[in-house]
């Protein structure tokens, strides 16, 4: 798994991002200055680095410039400053994403797993899952052989349970991830009756439901 190097100075965010991202499953490092960071980096390699713009002992913009000369790992910048001219700064000095505070652990977990599978240039391009298969390259999905029809909605999420396969998720993360940036207002049925309808047309019942904690992708997902 991927390793994370975190640079903020909020010990109570750095801690929570480094729990969660420990969670996911990655190896993360935490700093709380620029100083510390550079240690870091003079003993590891790291695939992302997660920083605040703002450090006790310099600009994160400058480290994060910095970096890009000498590593081709990823960049998020984290900051108070929301403005236009600010979020363009943060992608001259390298940034491949960038979150204002505040914001959702969860989407920040998102945005990490999409850039780790960016990451692999040899990355799977198809999730097999008992008789369902489901193709990433061109957004289809197979069931016995016979092609299933899904709306886009439906095959995100699909995508997500199987990515997440074998761990329980629950309707927030699940709305956060598929539904949080396109505008729609979400009522409380909207996660349960997209997961019901998507258990009617797969036809299966690998979609369990965790009653009061989430849903899981119970069965065993091999990526090709």
């Amino acid at each position: 798994m991927a390793r994370i190097l975190i640079v903020e100075d909020d010990a109570g965010l750095n801690k929570g991002i480094t729990l969660t991202l420990a969670k996911e499953g990655y190896t993360v490092d935490s700093a709380c200055c620029i100083k510390e960071a550079e240690e870091f980096i003079k003993e590891k390699k790291y695939e992302l680095t997660i920083c605040d713009i703002m450090l006790p002992d310099g600009s994160g913009l400058e480290f994060g410039a910095r970096m890009r000369k000498e590593s081709n790992g990823y960049l998020i910048y984290l900051t108070a400053m929301d403005t236009e001219a600010d979020m363009v700064n943060g992608y001259e000095a390298g940034a491949d994403d960038y979150l204002t505070k505040p914001f959702s652990l969860m989407v920040l977990v998102s945005k990490v797993a999409a850039l780790m599978r960016r990451m692999d240039e040899h990355a799977a391009e198809r999730l097999f899952s008992g008789d369902i298969v489901v193709s990433l390259k061109d957004m289809s999905v197979m069931k016995n052989g016979e092609s299933i029809f899904l709306s886009k909605k439906e095959l995100q999420l699909l995508i997500y349970l199987m990515e997440h396969a074998g761990r329980i998720v629950t309707k927030e993360n699940i709305a956060e991830h598929i539904w949080e940036n396109d505008g729609q207002f979400l009522d409380g049925n909207t996660v349960p009756v997209n997961i019901s309808r998507l258990k009617n047309k797969l036809g299966t019942e690998a979609i369990g439901n965790v009653r009061g904690l989430g849903y899981l992708w119970t069965e065993k997902v091999d990526r090709r």
